[in-house]
């Protein structure tokens, strides 16, 4: 099973006159990061970074000045994408912002059966919120250290971590293997960078989720099963 967490920068939040200016993706195989990734920067071709979006991402008109337009990298992301399925996060914006720019090419738009909203997931096991990336991060114990402003890349590789969390943390992938994709340059002529990187350790252990009400209620349990129970042999055994 392959999917392909992804985000995007733009120029402000309007997708029919706004333009994306960053593109950021991971690839998963079986819910296993590979290491294999697509990036790139797009001129915006006239369009100016609204103040208010550049506080968010700090891209200028003038970081852009110098990079492809959306029709010379479409032809990598397509490569790239194949026909996984598609994960964001309020993935209406990014999906919307890509069939924009599809529409202004004559290509058809992104259909949404193989669209995944992790927001959605987010708020279906977290009523109570907050289900902001940030929040997330925090939730599950994911280093965001490096998140001082919003990025494509950046943000598509925290939420990689965290999507692989709300569908079942590491047991979601039990019993596969996959093998990391190792990319070269590309071949479609077009500028999109596919790269294949190395997967650092988790700098640290993600923290117990057994409360300590729920840790001294199982041992209250255990005690009233007898001395013969087998929880207690295991416990002997441990210690």
């Amino acid at each position: 099973m392959r999917e392909i967490i992804f985000d995007t920068e733009t120029t402000g939040l309007e997708a029919a006159s706004d333009r994306i200016i960053e593109i950021g993706a991971v690839e998963l195989e079986n819910r296993f990061i590979t290491g294999r990734n697509f990036h790139v920067y797009i001129n915006p071709e006239g369009r100016q970074v609204h103040p208010e979006a550049l506080a968010v991402h700090g891209i200028s008109n003038d970081d852009l000045a110098d990079k492809p337009v959306f029709k010379g990298v479409a032809q990598d992301w397509f490569d790239f994408v194949g026909d996984a399925t598609l994960i964001a996060h309020n993935a209406s914006f990014d999906v919307g912002f890509f069939n924009a720019e599809f529409a202004r090419l004559g290509f058809p738009p992104i259909d949404p059966d193989r669209v995944v909203d992790s927001l959605q997931i987010a708020r279906r096991r977290h009523p109570m919120g907050p289900n902001s990336l940030d929040a997330l991060c925090k939730r599950y114990g994911i280093d965001n250290s490096k998140r001082e402003k919003h990025g494509a890349l950046l943000d598509s590789e925290l939420l990689a971590e965290v999507y692989i969390e709300l569908v079942g943390g590491k047991q979601a992938a039990l019993g596969f293997e996959t093998d990391t994709a190792t990319a070269g340059p590309s071949t479609s002529g077009g500028s999109g960078a596919v790269t294949a990187g190395t997967l650092e350790p988790r700098p640290q252990p993600l923290p117990s989720r057994v409360s300590d009400a729920e840790a001294a209620a199982h041992r209250k349990l255990v005690d009233g099963l007898g001395e013969h129970a087998i929880w207690l042999e295991a416990a002997r055994k441990v210690g």
